[in-house]
């Protein structure tokens, strides 16, 4: 097959659609990238979120126009896979898990436009289930963090090297360096099944060197954090329960700025925060994560916090915090994190518990402003075309059973379009943008490929 290379002010409570106004290949650094991704293979989304910031976006790849003609589905039933990564062009890989409490993971590299595997690693140990992480490393391997594992596979998915973390506990997920250096943290949340009012111990740090995964360094953090890391270059940035840590790398040591106290928790009955996108001069975030564990196929109806959810902002020079209500209203929950359009200076926030998508203005101070707020059921991460503006969301029918994919012009918050993703529960995992005018997304039912009709379909194989 031939495949073309792809390189605050809070806001009221009432809720309406409103608008206003081994590998035996090596990449060697690349000093003219940015720094963040030093770390990470060349490819359009070496990693979720397409990197360690968690912009969310790949400014380099052209947006599909999904509007253009009615977008082109297929579905695989996939259970329990989480998230999409590209290596060299044409190479797309999948992560998917077991469930359970010996559950194992493992790493399918799929057909670009079929989503059928054509090759599969061996199970790799796991143990508690936590959704985890798959990178494309620079130096040409494929990392895995699931359960309480990290392993190191080749292109082909033969495992070159594995390492059994600390703490009997999921690992979820990771970042990797400018260095190359790996780092990766427990889980310090609910699982599901659990008592909800158990005492949640600090969690920690962990680094791990590239090539065999030791481990060359451990950090015990304050307090528990439930969030995935995110990194900028040598800086890493936690969301813990109640507040945003730094910690930086030097190449031997991993320290945390005991200066700086992102508290991020000011109103009674305000949770924890999840996932840090780093933009801006600051970290963003969502709060109210407290009751993700109340998942049932869909977030909608699950939340218990009597606050309102915040789009959180800390600023990561000073460590203040601002927050911005999203809708106003009690009961709502999210598990994942907001959006930043930099060049438009938007973000977008949700609240999966009550079922509402909203974007809001940042000016250059910080603070925010409504642009506009729809009702959906959107709980996934967001992902954004930035040339053409198309975001990517969900919106879950409960009573047809059908997860559907939704694009929007940011900026409008207008529709451009909608089809079923064939997932019957709500997606909160990771889309991936695709080689050609397509994007991948995960569900806990299977893997999705939305695409423009005559993108990748009309390519003859070769």
């Amino acid at each position: 097959m031939v495949i073309p290379t792809g390189r605050s002010t809070g806001q009221d409570g009432a809720v309406t659609d409103e608008t206003s106004d081994t590998t035996d290949t090596t990449h060697s650094t690349d000093l003219t990238r940015d720094r963040s991704l030093q770390g990470y293979w060349p490819s359009p989304w070496p990693a979720e979120d397409a990197g360690p910031t968690r912009p969310g976006c790949n400014p380099d790849v052209g947006g599909p126009s999904f509007g253009s003609a009615p977008p082109a589905v297929v579905f695989r039933e996939a259970i329990a896979s989480t998230m999409v990564v590209l290596r060299d062009p044409g190479e797309v890989y999948v992560l998917c898990h077991s469930v359970g409490p010996d559950a194992v993971g493992w790493v399918e590299r799929i057909d670009p436009i079929t989503l059928e595997p054509d090759a599969r690693s061996a199970d790799l140990p796991a143990g508690p289930v936590w959704p985890g992480g798959l990178a494309a490393h620079a130096n040409g391997s494929l990392y895995v963090v699931f359960g309480r594992y990290a392993h190191r596979l080749d292109a082909d998915l033969a495992v070159l090297a594995s390492c059994r973390l600390p703490r009997d506990r999921p690992y979820n997920s990771f970042v990797v360096l400018a260095d190359g250096h790996l780092v990766t943290k427990d889980f310090g949340g609910v699982l599901p099944g659990e008592d909800p009012d158990r005492v949640a111990q600090p969690c920690e740090l962990v680094v791990l060197e590239p090539e065999r995964l030791d481990i060359v360094e451990t950090v015990e953090l304050a307090e528990p954090s439930i969030a995935r890391l995110s990194s900028d270059g040598d800086t890493v940035v936690v969301v813990g329960v109640s507040r945003l840590v730094r910690a930086a790398w030097d190449g031997e040591r991993l320290t945390p700025d005991e200066a700086f106290d992102g508290r991020y928790l000011q109103v009674d009955g305000q949770t924890y925060g999840w996932d840090p996108v780093i933009a801006l001069g600051a970290a963003w975030f969502l709060d109210n994560g407290f009751g993700s564990e109340r998942y049932a196929g869909t977030f909608r109806g699950q939340g218990v916090n009597t606050a309102p959810l915040h789009l959180v902002r800390v600023d990561l020079d000073t460590g203040a915090a601002t927050l911005t209500e999203v809708c106003g209203l009690p009961d709502g929950v999210i598990a994942n994190p907001p959006l930043i359009d930099v060049g438009r200076r938007i973000a977008v926030a949700y609240d999966s518990g009550n079922g509402v998508l909203a974007a809001f203005d940042i000016a250059e101070d910080g603070s925010t402003a409504l642009r506009w707020r729809h009702r959906q059921n959107h709980a996934c991460h967001p992902l954004l075309f930035a040339d053409t503006g198309e975001l990517l969301t969900n919106d879950h029918d409960a009573e047809r059973m059908a997860d559907q994919l939704v694009v929007r012009d940011i900026a409008t918050g207008d529709e451009v379009a909608r089809v079923d993703s064939g997932s019957i529960v709500q997606s909160v995992l990771f889309p991936t943008v695709g080689w050609d005018r397509d994007v991948y997304t995960c569900s806990f039912a299977g893997i999705t490929r939305m695409s423009v009709v005559g993108s990748l379909d009309s390519v003859v194989a070769g």
